[in-house]
């Protein structure tokens, strides 16, 4: 399961493993929160032992700070910290952070040689395929990582200027694995099950990582390919749901669960008098029961 901001948090994670995800990442940290304390950390850093193996993933441009954010996430029992250096947001890359990072590859090592020398967990990173299409220095910084001894490196097969957009070149992850030993996971473009076999298929990855094709589809993880009916959909919405408001209260809980819900709808809220009309309600079951004669009311 990717870790992706606003979406990766411990609810959709514990789903998406109870659906076969085979690790769980957090929604990246930032070191300035973890040495500044935050309101909503506590929320954030929360996951169970049935998410294991389990990571924080963690990001900043500064190498001090980002090592006392690891060491004081290593007290919450993680089994690995990963590095985030695949981050296209501009308020995250174009300070230094995330894919920021690959702008300099000597900080990186700096980064991934002091995490390793200093946690007696595994650390692993994530990383785009360079700033840019002219930038594209995803080979150095795969053999930087494994050099200063890094046990893990997912390669995001685009550049941070694409973003979501245009093709993963799946080719690039090819030439990671061929170039070094330690364990290659591949991302990009993987939307279902066929799309994950081949991708290890062409580039000898050792495993796939999946998000955005994950969001309102946890059964993509499943061992076996599920298209969910209307009742399948309805008890994942309410298990999903349920899980939101005990994580973070009824109010907050429906509020960040409607970006959730309409990709679990989808073609259901397909007039602005049915969205208006469902992003207006504020209790568990009232929402429910309007899900559920949504349901009913397009099947029939």
């Amino acid at each position: 399961m990717a870790p992706m901001d606003g979406y990766t948090d411990f609810p959709f994670r514990l789903l998406c493993r109870q659906q076969g995800s085979a690790a769980s990442i957090s929604e990246f940290i930032n070191g300035i929160d973890i040495k500044n304390g935050h309101p909503h950390l506590n929320t954030k850093l929360l996951f169970s032992n049935e998410e294991r193996p389990f990571a924080y993933q963690v990001f900043d441009d500064d190498p001090d700070r980002l090592l006392h954010a690891a060491l004081e996430l290593r007290k919450l029992n993680p089994d690995f910290i990963d590095v985030n250096m695949g981050c296209s947001a501009r308020n995250v890359s174009n300070r230094g952070a995330g894919a920021g990072l690959l702008k300099d590859p000597q900080k990186i090592a700096t980064i991934i040689k002091s995490l390793v020398k200093n946690l007696d967990i595994p650390v692993s990173a994530k990383i785009r395929l360079g700033w840019d299409d002219t930038t594209r220095n995803y080979l150095e910084v795969a053999k930087i990582i494994e050099d200063n001894g890094a046990s893990a490196i997912t390669v995001h097969a685009r550049t941070r200027k694409q973003e979501y957009s245009g093709n993963a070149d799946w080719l690039a992850i090819g030439e990671v694995k061929q170039l070094i030993k330690i364990p290659v996971i591949g991302n990009g473009d993987v939307k279902s099950q066929v799309d994950a076999d081949r991708l290890l298929l062409q580039t000898g990855c050792d495993g796939v990582m999946i998000g955005r094709a994950a969001i309102g589809n946890p059964w993509i993880f499943n061992d076996l390919p599920i298209i969910p009916g209307k009742v399948e959909s309805f008890q994942m919405i309410q298990r999903h749901l349920g899980l939101m408001t005990e994580h973070y209260g009824t109010k907050i809980g429906i509020l960040v669960f409607r970006k959730h819900l309409v990709r679990y709808l989808g073609n259901y809220l397909n007039t602005r008098e049915i969205r208006s009309e469902i992003f207006s309600l504020v209790e568990e079951d009232t929402l429910l029961e309007y899900i559920s004669t949504l349901l009913e009311l397009e099947k029939s």
